[in-house]
């Protein structure tokens, strides 16, 4: 939460009054010897204040006893210094919020002071704008699920360091994680994006919440942060699926106990392109699983209609686990390829009532782990960010250290 202030000081007992003062700050205008002085930053009927410029409280002369900030009904959290003189806001305020401060202060000859302030922050909101966070409200996700924030534009540079330390996650168990950011050409989805990605899987069965403090930060010259984001999710079950490319097996555990296996057929390959890519073989490496479809359309990329291996043809029980087309879902050609031989472009193709069964049951998130294919799975295909070793992870944030979550209570 943020505020803005207004500052008018009444001395009670037997001080005399403060008034708003010059220069930002509120000031005693005068009072009894021995009395202690309040001042508030932003100054008392400012209608400019600075939103990242926070809400400050200092006495002098005494400590203080109470400070109570408030953006219309609701409180604007704060930290008191450790000897009591100063009390400064948590987070940065509301562009365009009105705000008021009531604050104590005594001295040690028993004097007490009441100051009172109210003010209002300039509106000037920055065009970079959070327009969407993953997961969704209430989600249950998969064990080895980032947390995206994504912007509707490239974020400034210099913004970055202070959007990461504005952000908190707290979880029912701490976890270690870091923060990266990504450009549109890295994002799944083409929109710039900050990702937290857990060190090892998110311990399952556990609740996690997400608090961007945006509102009031600094984007821009003088412009600031719309709104802030909260987000609350659910980590599920722990879901591993491992796929073998040289048995031609998948096998599902639930929470470390093995709950299914069948035969898959994985991707034939045999087609490399400009790129040097055999584009018809699967990816090995720890995919997550993405999206589920009932029903997916999928369209030989980069060929046209009557071009060799092209395939345009609507496929069910679909379950995405990377940007590059290959999900695992219902077999739609010769059955006698599930268990045996690879005959997919790519995909991991399965019985029917094993695709169907996976896609009601798998959460988004899940960890879906191949091996022995010979293509590697990029770290920006999808959400492959678990390819990349966390220590590189790390310095692709402005804070370039790992984070660990705050104890979530209740």
């Amino acid at each position: 939460m943020r505020g803005k202030a207004l500052v008018v000081a009444l001395v009670l007992g037997l001080a005399t009054a403060c008034g708003g003062g010059g220069g930002g700050n509120a000031k005693n205008a005068g009072h009894e010897e021995g009395a202690p002085a309040i001042s508030i930053t932003p100054a008392n009927g400012s209608a400019k204040a600075k939103p990242d410029a926070g809400v400050t409280v200092t006495a002098t002369g005494g400590t203080l006893s109470q400070v109570l900030v408030k953006l219309k009904d609701a409180d604007v959290p704060g930290t008191m210094s450790a000897d009591k003189k100063t009390w400064k806001s948590s987070w940065t305020l509301i562009p365009g919020g009105r705000y008021t401060v009531q604050a104590v202060a005594a001295s040690g000859k028993g004097k007490t002071v009441t100051a009172t302030s109210s003010f209002r922050t300039v509106n000037d909101t920055a065009r970079t704008t959070i327009n969407n966070v993953i997961p969704s409200p209430g989600e249950k996700v998969g064990t080895g699920m980032p947390i995206f924030i994504q912007f509707n534009k490239e974020v400034p540079d210099k913004a970055k360091e202070a959007i990461e330390k504005a952000i908190e996650v707290k979880s029912t168990y701490p976890t270690v994680g870091a923060w990266r950011w990504l450009d549109a050409g890295e994002s799944f989805n083409g929109l710039p994006s900050l990702v937290f990605r857990p060190k090892t899987a998110w311990k399952p069965n556990q609740r996690v919440e997400l608090n961007v403090h945006y509102a009031g930060l600094k984007i821009g010259d003088s412009v600031y942060g719309d709104k802030d984001v909260t987000r609350k999710f659910k980590i599920g079950d722990s879901h591993v699926i491992t796929v073998n490319n040289r048995t031609h097996k998948l096998t599902v555990k639930k929470n470390g106990k093995v709950v299914r296996t069948w035969g898959v057929s994985l991707g034939t390959g045999g087609e490399v392109q400009s790129d040097g890519v055999d584009h018809l073989k699967t990816t090995s490496g720890v995919h997550l699983t993405m999206d589920h479809v009932r029903l997916e359309r999928m369209i030989a990329p980069g060929k046209k209609k009557g071009d060799p291996g092209y395939y345009d043809e609507k496929v069910p029980w679909a379950t995405r686990i990377s940007n590059s087309g290959e999900y695992i879902h219902q077999n739609m050609d010769d059955p006698s390829c599930l268990g045996n031989r690879n005959c997919s472009h790519g995909c991991v193709r399965s019985p029917s009532a094993d695709a169907q069964w996976f896609m009601n049951w798998s959460y988004r998130g899940d960890m879906v782990i191949i091996n022995g294919t010979g293509r590697e799975l990029p770290w920006t295909n999808g959400w492959g960010y678990f390819q990349m070793p966390f220590e590189k992870w790390v310095t692709g944030g402005k804070l370039g250290q790992p984070v660990t979550t705050a104890a979530l209570g209740g």
